[in-house]
């Protein structure tokens, strides 16, 4: 069998109707025929994020974020702005909505929580695929309710992306094909990096900025340019559904470098001392496979590999400290990047940095 490529505008469009012996591959790929999604509609139709969320006269209610790297302090402040101004806390970090994952996410206990309630944490299972689009769906459904209930909503985390997609809006894309993931994922395993090599044929812009190693987020770029016939970093220019109906306060904490990798090195070896790799265990005990993506994070990613006689405890601890410090860095740098976005110069827990926010917030809530 002949596999053909056509295009007939920028990006990737199928064979209108491919010969028994010459198919596409985009048919070979999804497997649909003729045209492509047009003839086999979803069943289910993409709905954007903010739909129903917020109510029609939910005109400039206040927002309140809480931004910086890991280990700034900043579920700290967030639980000092949501007691001083009747709030409640919505997470706004990547691994905190995974069950299970507690002590290397430095979940607040609940007891910590002073009452307050804490949203979108242990949501779903560590299995459970969890993307930006959820969050964002979820975190909007959440904020909306808090506003009604007449308090004020505030986002504590440090996953820039997400932030970024809850505020400005993701581009209105299909919703997942499984059956096509299973096609790409079946091509990936039996030939690695093929996937990457694919979406550089399809969009090479989009292809630019992804890893090939991150074969989730190509995977997804693929599957995108696939359904929708078009390139995805066209589909992103078109415009997002930012968030309407709210004014926000991003606040970023900024605490000196070599204080907070201090503080790092210090919070990782706590965690080993605390039963990080028990913790681990105890997840595999529940059937849960170490190829999980939580499983990729710092601390988590050592403690398997102390598991599995990788590396000692000594090293375990090292290397968890050097990716986390490293992992703080790249915050730090997509935070600065982040518009409209008030610094504040230090930790979270401290009493200056905690009196300037009030501040702050006080000011905004006017």
């Amino acid at each position: 069998m002949e596999f053909i490529l056509s295009f007939d505008r920028p990006g990737f469009k199928p064979d209108e109707a491919p010969s028994p012996d010459r198919r596409s591959l985009y048919y070979c790929i999804t497997g649909f025929q003729g045209k492509g999604p047009e003839s086999e509609p979803h069943s289910e139709k993409h709905q954007p994020a903010c739909d129903g969320p917020v109510p029609a006269d939910a005109r400039d209610r206040p927002l309140v974020a809480v931004a910086g790297p890991t280990g700034s302090g900043k579920s700290e402040l967030a639980l000092e702005i949501a007691a001083k101004f009747n709030g409640e806390i919505v997470n706004c970090d990547s691994l905190q909505v995974f069950r299970y994952f507690d002590i290397g996410t430095a979940k607040l206990p609940m007891a910590d929580r002073r009452n307050i309630p804490h949203h979108l944490i242990d949501i779903v299972d560590p299995d459970q695929l969890f993307t930006a689009g959820e969050y964002t769906r979820l975190a909007r459904e959440t904020i909306a309710g808090i506003s009604a209930r007449g308090r004020l909503p505030v986002l504590a985390g440090g996953t820039g992306f997400y932030l970024r997609a809850l505020l400005d809006g993701l581009f209105e894309g299909p919703s997942r094909d499984q059956t096509l993931r299973d096609r790409l994922a079946a091509r990936e395993l039996r030939h690695p990096a093929s996937l990457h090599r694919l979406l550089t044929r399809f969009d090479s812009e989009a292809a630019r900025k992804i890893h090939p190693n991150d074969v989730p987020k190509v995977t997804r770029a693929l599957e995108v340019c696939l359904l929708m016939r078009r390139p995805v970093s066209e589909l992103f220019r078109q415009g997002r559904d930012a968030l309407r109906g709210y004014r926000t306060l991003k606040l970023g904490l900024l605490p000196d470098r070599d204080a907070l990798y201090q503080r790092l090195d210090l919070r990782c070896a706590m965690m080993f001392e605390a039963g990080l790799a028990d913790e681990v265990r105890r997840i595999l005990a529940r059937g849960f496979k170490p190829t999980l993506k939580p499983f990729e994070s710092h601390g988590y990613k050592q403690a398997l590999q102390l598991i599995h006689g990788e590396l000692n405890p000594r090293e375990a601890v090292f290397y968890a400290q050097r990716k986390t410090r490293n992992y703080a860095k790249r915050q730090i740098t997509w935070f600065r990047r982040e518009s409209g976005l008030v610094w504040l110069k230090g930790f979270g827990d401290s009493p200056e940095v905690r009196d300037a926010a009030i501040e702050r917030v006080g000011a905004f809530l006017g």
